[in-house]
């Protein structure tokens, strides 16, 4: 069993948003030197100049994220599966295990355009 210590310090790094990780991420790299590891499912973070480049980068690719599936799961599900190309199994587990990432790295219009389509079936989607 880890120490007490050891349990708070993951707990809080489990805890970490998303703009805390790469902080945190871009912090242990310039002052240890040590990245993450590439396809470990870790996240490659990509060196900023600092908040005025990371104002100036606007977002191009967005990521549908369906957070619960509503009372129409069967109807949710049916639409997840022409979305994605899975079986029906596969989106009845992926519809399942909200919240669940339904798209990544697509267009705005194309995050719309998914986010309309499950949103009508009775989901609640988000973009991100």
């Amino acid at each position: 069993m880890p120490d007490v210590d050891i349990n708070a310090l993951g707990d809080q790094i489990a805890n970490l948003t998303l703009k805390q990780a790469k902080e945190l991420s871009d912090y242990i790299k310039e002052k240890y030197g040590i990245e993450p590891a590439a396809g470990g499912g870790g996240m490659m973070m990509m060196p900023q100049a600092g908040p005025a480049a990371e104002a100036a980068v606007a977002q191009t690719e967005f990521d549908v994220v369906m957070t619960s599936f509503g009372d129409k799961k069967l109807d949710v599900v049916k639409i997840v599966k022409n979305l994605t190309g899975a079986s029906l199994m596969d989106a009845k587990k992926l519809v399942e295990a909200v919240p669940a990432k339904i798209k990544e790295k697509v267009s705005k219009e194309d995050a719309e355009k998914v986010k309309a389509e499950l949103a009508a079936a009775g989901a609640t989607v988000e973009i991100k």
